[in-house]
């Protein structure tokens, strides 16, 4: 337990992702409190139905007008006569530490800038590792967001016609990948064709797709709340000897990151296998962004495939592969699919096909 581990009197939870990890409260307002002595859920009136419902074994605590989160944690932590408090200084906000450095501060305090009797204590990465490994539960869940994305794939194959826009394109595959069931987007969809495909994060516009552009698709939702995340790219039209040698080589570097994945085996070294691939096949420097990252109910978790991570794969974690391409005033591909470790390699989550289509 983490709270014994650092020598903590309690916590406070702020990262929203995390509170729906450790509580269940999936609401985006409020903190969560955990002590020795207690746990509390603390929001306002918006939420605080939901919190009893989802947070088991928590209190719930609704702020007021009068009562805020700053007057409500202290009375918890003076109540508990909690001093070592953690919170998550990777992800909080300024805001949520000044309130944090503002608990039982009595006049004195201020003047100095202390946090008078409570002393606030780094968490680190120490929450945020809690995710690595999914549970079976966890990754049935993202299997089934996954699989909303290739169905909203193979529908999205009938709809691609020269002339529409980027942004058509990405609105079908959210309404495809709502009508499947999901519930939320993973993130921002990506439709980008032609010469803007050599952005990796493109963002959709008014671009049509025109005959010989590539059009690359990057997509994802969530499903009871846990995020999928695939890319394709395809060639509208006939594609150029340049285009198929682009592409082969991204999916021929795919392929061996993919074999290489299995429990046991560094980060960086998956990375690097694919980069190397690409490097020598011609097209080195046109791969900038790191290999893959974990999937949770974030939609970017670690560990991650770049090439500084050491951290060493274990089973049940789930990582993208997604290596690329990109040619300024070319185009680019990526193919991206979302993997879970085993003992002995990989199970592949994403079923859309991966050679190259042309439509």
């Amino acid at each position: 337990m983490i709270i014994n581990d650092k020598g903590l009197d309690a916590l406070i939870i702020s990262d929203f992702y995390n509170m729906r990890y450790i509580t269940g409260y999936s609401g985006d307002a409020g903190y969560a409190y955990i002590s020795g002595k207690r746990n509390v859920i603390i929001t306002d009136s918006r939420y605080t139905v939901r919190a009893k419902e989802e947070a088991s074994g928590f209190d719930v605590a609704e702020i007021s007008a009068d009562r805020g989160y700053k007057a409500t944690l202290s009375d918890l932590i003076k109540g508990d006569g909690a001093v070592n408090i953690g919170f998550e200084d990777k992800s909080i906000s300024y805001a949520d530490y000044k309130l944090f450095c503002g608990l039982n501060k009595d006049e004195e305090d201020k003047k100095s800038g202390s946090a008078g009797g409570v002393c606030l204590v780094e968490l680190g990465e120490s929450l945020n590792d809690l995710r690595q490994i999914k549970t079976l539960e966890e990754i049935e869940k993202i299997a089934n967001a996954e699989h909303i994305g290739d169905l909203a794939f193979k529908k999205i194959m009938d709809f691609i016609k020269p002339g529409m826009t980027e942004l058509s394109v990405a609105a079908m595959l959210e309404l495809y990948m709502k009508d499947e069931g999901a519930e939320a987007l993973s993130f921002d969809t990506i439709v980008a064709s032609g010469i803007n495909s050599s952005k990796p994060h493109a963002v959709p516009g008014r671009k049509e797709i025109e005959v010989g552009d590539f059009v690359t698709m990057d997509f994802g939702c969530k499903y009871e709340g846990y995020c999928s995340d695939m890319t394709r790219t395809i060639v509208m039209g006939r594609a150029s000897d340049k285009q198929r040698d682009v592409y082969n080589t991204v999916l021929e570097a795919q392929q061996i990151a993919l074999d290489m994945i299995k429990e046991g085996v560094a980060c960086v070294d998956v990375d690097k296998t694919a980069r190397d691939y690409i490097d020598n096949k011609g097209y080195a420097g046109c791969f900038g962004h790191g290999l893959g990252h974990s999937v949770g109910l974030f939609i970017h978790e670690s560990p991650a495939f770049n090439t500084k991570s050491k951290a060493l794969l274990k089973k049940n974690m789930l990582e993208t592969v997604e290596p690329g391409i990109y040619i300024e005033g070319f185009g680019g591909v990526r193919i991206e699919d979302l993997v879970v470790v085993t003992e002995e390699g990989y199970r592949n989550l994403t079923g859309s096909p991966k050679e190259l289509i042309i439509l």
